[in-house]
């Protein structure tokens, strides 16, 4: 009997992780669907994964997407140090490269937050949780030396994000699906869709971070839920954030469908 290689189980666990990320983006569409269109407040990543911890079998399913996360987290971060695939010998690449690691040290924390809402005996939050973790880091870099710098980079890092999310958005090549995926005119349909909107909300994460910096003010920081909440309280804000939340809730149907159809290539490193 043949045994699988540790990059054949990485392989496994960075595919379950595309899963996770498609039922948390999913569920926070649906959610904050359902906030434009009645009302309520909209939700974040760890908002949605509390929602899953309190129905009956959340807690094993938030195991399993920790595991997800944590392997995408470690696929993320060899693509970033490593370079498989040889993107970083140009300015382009070694920005992908940044991207990578920055994707990865997020799902270390999505991974965390999964482990500690499934394993709590107290109620998990509701709403928007991440907000109230960003305003904290936002007002203890603040008081550090560098920290208005260091939150000035995060910004311009955001910022960054957000336009690559949207190239993305309006190339809609999807190359790692390499026309394997049924349907691939509706497939990049959904990912076109899913990643404009989450180029709006990231932009608008980092116009927050940029206003802590010009304002001095650690409580205009916010996370998902706040670039939601800012989004319904414009002009016809319940229009737009029906938009943005449903190409939200179609990433997250994009993303189940790479965790199946995706080309991976999950190398570990040699001691």
């Amino acid at each position: 009997m043949m045994r699988q290689s540790p990059a054949g189980w990485l392989t496994v666990f960075a595919r379950l992780g595309f899963a996770a990320r498609g039922l948390v983006y999913l569920l926070i569409g649906v959610v904050a669907i359902d906030a434009a269109l009645n009302g309520g407040r909209p939700s974040d990543n760890q908002g949605v994964m509390g929602t899953v911890a309190d129905a009956p079998g959340g807690q094993l399913l938030l195991l399993l997407c920790a595991l997800g996360f944590a392997g995408y987290a470690f696929w993320r971060l060899t693509e970033a140090a490593l370079d498989p695939e040889h993107r970083g010998q140009s300015m382009k690449g070694k920005f992908e490269r940044a991207g990578y690691a920055l994707s990865g040290i997020i799902h270390i924390g999505l991974a965390a937050a999964a482990v500690r809402l499934a394993t709590r005996n107290s109620p998990s939050p509701n709403g928007a949780p991440g907000d109230e973790a960003v305003q904290d880091w936002s007002a203890w870099l603040m008081e550090q030396p560098a920290g208005p710098v260091l939150l000035g980079l995060a910004a311009l890092l955001l910022f960054a994000t957000a336009a690559a999310q949207a190239i993305k958005a309006y190339r809609a090549r999807f190359d790692e699906l390499a026309g394997d995926v049924p349907a691939p005119d509706k497939v990049r349909l959904l990912g076109r869709v899913g990643y404009a909107a989450r180029a709006l909300v990231f932009a608008l994460m980092g116009w927050f971070l940029l206003n802590v910096v010009i304002h001095h003010n650690p409580e205009e920081a916010g996370g998902l839920g706040a670039a939601l909440r800012h989004l319904r309280a414009q002009d016809h804000g319940p229009l737009l954030l029906l938009a943005v939340a449903t190409g939200l809730a179609l990433f997250g149907v994009f993303s189940l469908v790479e965790a199946r159809y995706r080309h991976l290539r999950v190398v570990t490193p040699r001691i």
